[in-house]
């Protein structure tokens, strides 16, 4: 969670990592993806920094505009350092949810309550890549180094990680985990 100046800059340089993009005016002012990835930080920066209320406001209302053109519904504080958003397309993340450092999602990724009970929410380890079309849903705990397959339908825990996950329900179909199927914008201090 972002919790002060140095945690957002932080935070920014991990996305840009993550999605790849350079250093460059064009893909700051032409990347949409990019553009809602830094929006998204900022409203967390001034959420959590109690920021100037009309710098919050204005900062909220762009957020809003921006997420429903593109699609996505990923409230703040909900994703690590490092996300990756492959390309513009339904997301929905719910806002209990916790996704960790150097997660990348795909277009129709659903990550849900389980139906009926709102605090029954998912929580999902570091480096973790999900697929196009995957849903995820329900108190369950997927483990670093995940990769979730395209169109899978996660209603139980893989919390051991380091596996691919794929099928309706989903069940471990491989011991390979994420590794080369997404970049590692953020290094966490442990490693």
């Amino acid at each position: 969670m972002i919790k002060s100046r140095r945690d957002y800059l932080a935070y920014l340089e991990a996305d840009r990592i993550s999605l790849g993009q350079p250093h460059s005016r064009a893909s700051y002012l032409l990347d949409e993806v990019w553009r809602f990835q830094r929006l998204l930080r900022k409203v967390e920066y001034l959420t959590n920094c109690n920021g100037n209320l009309l710098r919050k406001t204005l900062a909220k209302l762009r957020f809003k505009r921006l997420s429903a053109r593109l699609g996505f519904t990923i409230p703040p504080n909900t994703c690590g350092p490092g996300l990756s958003i492959a390309h513009i397309g339904t997301i929905v993340i719910n806002a209990n949810a916790r996704v960790g450092a150097n997660c990348r999602l795909h277009v129709c990724v659903n990550i849900g309550t389980q139906a009926g009970i709102a605090e029954a929410v998912p929580q999902i380890g570091d480096n973790c890549y999900i697929g196009p079309g995957a849903k995820i849903f329900g108190a369950i705990v997927i483990g670093a180094n995940t990769t979730v397959g395209a169109n899978a339908v996660v209603n139980s825990s893989f919390p051991d990680g380091n596996t691919t996950i794929a099928g309706i329900p989903a069940k471990v179909v491989a011991d390979k985990s994420s590794e080369g199927l997404l970049i590692k914008g953020y290094v966490s201090a442990r490693n």
